[in-house]
C-alpha cells in the first residue's frame, strides 16, 4: 500500500438546491478527496490551510478517519475559505453566490517530511502555482494526478500548462477538456491533452459517466442512475479521491487497474450526491459500498456472441 498526499481546499460551503439549503458546512476539495480515499484504508495526509475559525470538531472528524493533518496550516486570526452556490433545477448548472478566498489568498503549502516520499499525489483544484510548489517538495512520486477547472484556464493558463506538463493523470470535465484543447470531439481533445504531458486523461461527464484515455486505448464508465440527487457539490472531488485512493491501495498504475479505479471513484461519487455536503460520505458503510459496486458490475458487464 502506498502513501497518498492530498492537496486541496479545506473549507466552508453554503449550498442551495431545489431540495433545500444549508448554512456554513464542512466542504472543500481536499476534504472530499480525503473522505473518499479513507474508504481504502490508505495512509493519507492533507496539505491545505484554514483560519482559526475552523472548528476543532471538524479537525477531529478528519483525524478519526486517519487523515494526517500535519500539513494543514491554521492561520491565527484568519478566516477559512468560503464558497456559496445555488444549483438550478437540472442540478448540472449552478451560480456561485459568494467566494471568499480569505487565508487561501496567501497560502504557501508545506508538505510534511513524512509525506515527501508519498507514492501517489492527488493535486486537488487550487491555483496552479500552489500545485507546482507541492511538486517541488515531493520526491519522485510514482503517480501524480491533477484536478483543475476552467477558472484557472481563464486566469492562469500559462502556470496551469506548466503543472499539466509534470503530471501523469489529468482529470477535468467535458466542457473544460474542450476549452483546454480547442477540440469539440472528446477523443480528439484527449489526444491533444496527452501531448501536453499527462499519460492518462480522465474526462468527467457528470451524470453521464467518465472517460479514460491512454495512448490509443479508451474506457468508459457510466454514472449510476439515481432516483434523487440532493447536492452535486464535491462529487467530482469524491470521484478523484476514490480514484487516487484505490490506486494508492493497490499500488498499481497500469491502464487495466486505472479502469477499476474509475469505477471505484464513480461508485463513491454516486453516494456523495445523495445528501448535502459531506453528510453521506461521513455515514457510509463498507457494506453499502460493496452492494453498489455489484450494481455497477451488473450495469457494465454483458456477454455477446460475435459471429
Amino acid at each position: 500500500m502506498s502513501k497518498l498526499l492530498i492537496v486541496g481546499t479545506v473549507a466552508f460551503d453554503a449550498i442551495e438546491t431545489p431540495f433545500g439549503k444549508t448554512d456554513k458546512i464542512l466542504g472543500g476539495a481536499g476534504t472530499y478527496i480525503a473522505l473518499a480515499a479513507e474508504k481504502f484504508g490508505v495512509d493519507s495526509a492533507i496539505v491545505s490551510v484554514v483560519g482559526d475559525d475552523f472548528p476543532q470538531d471538524y479537525m477531529q472528524l478528519l483525524k478519526d478517519r486517519n487523515v494526517n493533518l500535519e500539513g494543514l496550516e491554521v492561520v491565527k486570526g484568519g478566516k477559512t475559505f468560503f464558497w456559496s452556490g445555488r444549483y438550478h433545477n437540472d442540478m448540472n448548472t449552478r451560480d456561485t453566490l459568494d467566494t471568499q478566498l480569505n487565508v487561501l489568498a496567501d497560502f504557501q503549502p508545506k508538505v510534511p517530511e513524512n509525506y515527501k516520499d508519498a507514492e501517489v499525489v492527488m493535486l486537488g483544484n487550487l491555483h496552479p502555482l500552489v500545485q507546482l510548489s507541492v511538486l517541488e517538495q515531493v520526491k519522485n512520486p510514482k503517480l501524480v494526478a491533477l484536478d483543475t477547472m476552467n477558472f484557472w484556464m481563464d486566469n492562469a493558463l500559462e502556470d496551469l500548462l506548466k503543472v499539466i506538463a509534470k503530471v501523469d493523470v489529468l482529470t477535468i470535465n467535458d466542457e473544460e477538456a474542450r476549452q483546454l484543447s480547442g477540440e469539440y470531439s472528446l477523443v480528439k481533445a484527449a489526444r491533444k491533452i496527452e501531448k501536453m504531458g499527462p499519460k492518462f486523461v480522465v474526462i468527467k461527464k457528470g451524470e453521464h459517466g467518465a472517460l479514460l484515455f491512454h495512448d490509443n486505448q479508451m474506457f468508459f464508465a457510466p454514472a449510476l442512475p439515481l432516483e434523487e440527487v440532493f447536492d452535486p457539490t464535491g462529487a467530482g472531488d469524491t470521484f478523484a479521491g476514490g480514484f487516487a485512493g484505490y490506486l494508492a491501495k493497490t499500488n498499481n498504475t497500469s491502464f487495466k487497474n486505472m479502469k477499476n479505479a474509475i469505477i471505484y471513484g464513480s461508485n463513491l461519487a454516486s453516494f456523495c450526491v445523495e445528501k448535502f455536503g459531506t453528510e453521506r460520505m461521513l455515514n457510509l458503510s463498507d457494506e453499502e459500498i460493496d452492494e453498489r459496486l455489484k450494481v455497477f458490475k451488473s450495469l457494465t458487464q454483458f456477454k455477446i456472441d460475435l459471429n
